[in-house]
């Protein structure tokens, strides 16, 4: 039970989420960080279980660091989105899925990017996105607000309203909204 958001800006993307962390209709966490800085480039939202998110991010930061090193070059934000699409899916294949829905949002040469996954390993890219229990009413602020000319100061306020809406009807979501912001020049872009 949570809500987290992306949204693309001409200039850079930026994540959002609540900081409520439940167990049922428990609060265990009003200060729960959901989203994970991989690089400076490349961040994620996480929705779903902590514990198998906190994992998948672990492993491509690794991976990623590790093919950069082999090639030479860093990684594109949609090689990293496969990465952890790669991952999920074999994860459901074995029997043994990761139980979490994770916003990829970096920047890289082609510019700035929002994509969407989910355990079954499905990659879609968005211009904005939401995801958790909170997401239909957020989808309702994203879709009245959003452009695509937006600037990333725009976009932050898009998606601080997006989520604070759902903190006001969703009772998996609340204590606040986390945000992070990937402008291009972090890729010298």
């Amino acid at each position: 039970m949570t809500t987290i958001v992306g949204v693309r800006a001409v200039d850079g993307v930026v994540l959002a989420s609540d900081r409520r962390a439940s167990k049922g209709f428990f609060i265990s966490s009003k200060t729960t960080q959901k989203i994970l800085k991989v690089d400076e480039t490349l961040a994620v939202a996480i929705a779903g279980l902590l514990s198998d998110a906190e994992y998948l991010v672990n492993l491509v930061r690794a991976e990623r660091n590790l093919i950069t090193l082999r090639r030479g070059f860093p990684m594109t934000v949609r090689e990293s989105a496969k990465l952890f699409s790669n991952l999920a899916y074999s994860g459901i294949k074995n029997y043994i899925p990761y139980y979490a829905e994770l916003i990829v949002a970096g920047v890289d040469e082609e510019g700035a990017h929002i994509l969407s996954t989910d355990m079954s390993g499905s990659i879609i890219a968005e211009e904005y996105t939401s995801s958790g229990s909170g997401s239909p009413i957020a989808y309702g602020v994203l879709e009245s607000l959003y452009s695509p000319d937006i600037t990333l100061d725009q976009a932050r306020n898009i998606a601080v309203k997006a989520v604070e809406a759902a903190m006001q009807r969703d009772p998996g979501s609340g204590n606040g909204v986390d945000i992070h912001m990937i402008p291009i020049q972090a890729r010298g872009v």
